[in-house]
């Protein structure tokens, strides 16, 4: 992914797998019916005027407020890439150790406490199995679950991710406390060895980072003001302006297809 210019809606196509293709993506991301119908009304009323990126960018606000998170205003002007590769996309991955994701923030950017801040996120949405579930029956080469993990919380995962005949499509929510609330507890959760990603539980390796966690599962108040503050920084990361790019009729598809 180059930044906040859309790429992620295109479809692929024969000769090009798109960036949904890749494997952090791939059966995770969903929802582009409700981009696709909110770029049909747009268009409707006002033609090539409102980006696919600008739209994403809206949306992910819209969502942290409407599930009891904080609203932010966002600027507006992104235009959308014609480009998707599935080549470009290099997100951190769920089995990332803390150095790992401290460099891949900083990458485009980030610091170390916007990273943390970030990571808040995973008090909402969902997960496959598959991203998680070698910390139930295979960790390594010596320990088959993952001993950070909280031992009733495994249990539970195990019940809804089962080893010998895995549901491919099976989701798991993110946060066990309160999957539909934009809520501090995704924080508790790393504290009590019930995040779901090894990344997620990585935070917990880290003196300095485990510290704010900590701050943060005790007091949310300050994670909640300094969350629109790292959306908004990492909403314009790599974006289009100008002439660069193009604003899709269809935001799936590349305006010269």
């Amino acid at each position: 992914m180059q930044g906040c210019d859309g790429s992620v809606l295109i479809d692929s196509t024969p000769n090009n797998p798109s960036e949904k293709e890749a494997g952090a993506n791939k059966g995770t991301l969903r929802g582009f019916e409700i981009i696709d119908t909110a770029k049909a009304q747009l268009e409707a009323r006002c033609p090539g005027m409102v980006s696919c990126a600008d739209i994403l960018a809206f949306a992910a606000r819209d969502s942290v407020f409407l599930l009891k998170g904080p609203f932010w205003q966002i600027l507006s002007g992104r235009r959308d890439s014609n480009i998707s590769r599935v080549s470009d996309v290099n997100l951190p991955g769920p089995s990332f150790n803390f150095q790992q994701l401290t460099q891949s923030f900083a990458a485009k950017g980030l610091s170390q406490d916007e990273m943390i801040t970030l990571s808040g996120a995973h008090t909402i949405g969902q997960s496959l199995c598959s991203f998680f579930i070698n910390r139930l029956y295979s960790f390594n080469s010596t320990t088959a679950q993952d001993p950070s993990l909280d031992p009733v919380y495994a249990a539970k995962l195990k019940t809804l991710c089962s080893q010998n005949n895995p549901d491919p499509n099976a989701v798991v929510p993110l946060d066990p406390i309160s999957p539909n609330d934009f809520d501090n507890s995704y924080f508790v959760n790393v504290l009590q060895g019930r995040a779901l990603f090894t990344s997620d539980q990585a935070l917990a390796t880290d003196t300095a980072a485990i510290a704010t966690v900590q701050g943060n599962s005790q007091n949310p108040s300050p994670w909640i003001v300094k969350f629109p503050q790292a959306m908004i920084k990492m909403s314009e990361i790599g974006v289009l302006t100008g002439q660069q790019g193009e604003i899709r009729k269809n935001c799936r598809v590349i305006n010269s297809s």
